[in-house]
């Protein structure tokens, strides 16, 4: 198992030594986690073990999360997340999990919820071309013309694309390459941007595709 939650503390940049060159990474503040439970196929159907991140007050939480937490590991947790296992783990209930499980070099897949935009056109949301922009036009150049199909079925089909609610959704960014590992400060630096604003959750595993130091 080697995957931990942390939060996005915000975007930086670093010199490489040899080429002089400045990097950008995302710095993020990951852990320390705690294994909160495990779960085993002969009694849930499956093998998992259980993270939980961010330590906060008890009255923070309901009387059945508290239950919970105090009789697999006895810290007051406020998220949880659970990590699929292909087969049975040696790991046991409140082991705690910190960043030194990554080293400088490694790739890992981050996985965030992208930062809401609201409602917006289909333009922004879908990357239309819009009306064009002479001949007489005058309100259309970000329209997103017409996406219905004719008389028969008279309507417009169900998942066309058009305007709505754009981003606030679980992105994840593959095979991202760790700058920086500072277990002191619970900090991971990663190359590039990963989804989410400042502060918000996110989850940093092994990647999956690319899983070999460089």
């Amino acid at each position: 198992m080697k995957e931990i939650m942390g939060r996005k503390v915000g975007m930086t940049q670093v010199f490489d030594t040899d080429s002089g060159r400045a990097i950008p990474v995302t710095v993020i503040k990951a852990g320390p986690c705690w294994v909160t439970a495990i779960r085993t196929q002969q009694a849930d159907g499956y093998d998992a073990v259980q993270l939980g991140f961010e330590e906060v007050p008890d009255s923070k939480l309901t009387r059945g999360e508290l239950g919970h937490l105090k009789k697999h590991g006895g810290k007051s947790l406020r998220h949880l997340h659970e990590v699929r296992l292909h087969e049975p783990s040696s790991i046991s209930a409140g082991v705690k999990v910190t960043v030194d499980m990554f080293a400088e070099g490694e790739y890992v897949d981050v996985t965030g919820i992208s930062k809401g935009k609201g409602f917006t056109g289909a333009v922004k949301r879908y990357g239309f071309a819009g009306g064009p922009k002479t001949h007489g036009q005058s309100d259309r150049h970000r329209a997103p013309g017409s996406r219905g199909a004719g008389t028969t079925p008279g309507r417009t089909f169900k998942g066309s694309r058009g305007p709505g609610h754009m981003g606030h959704a679980k992105v994840t960014i593959l095979s991202q390459r760790v700058t920086l590992v500072d277990p002191e400060r619970d900090l991971l630096a990663i190359r590039g941007a990963v989804p989410g604003p400042r502060d918000g959750l996110v989850v940093i595993r092994a990647a999956v595709k690319k899983n070999t130091l460089a």
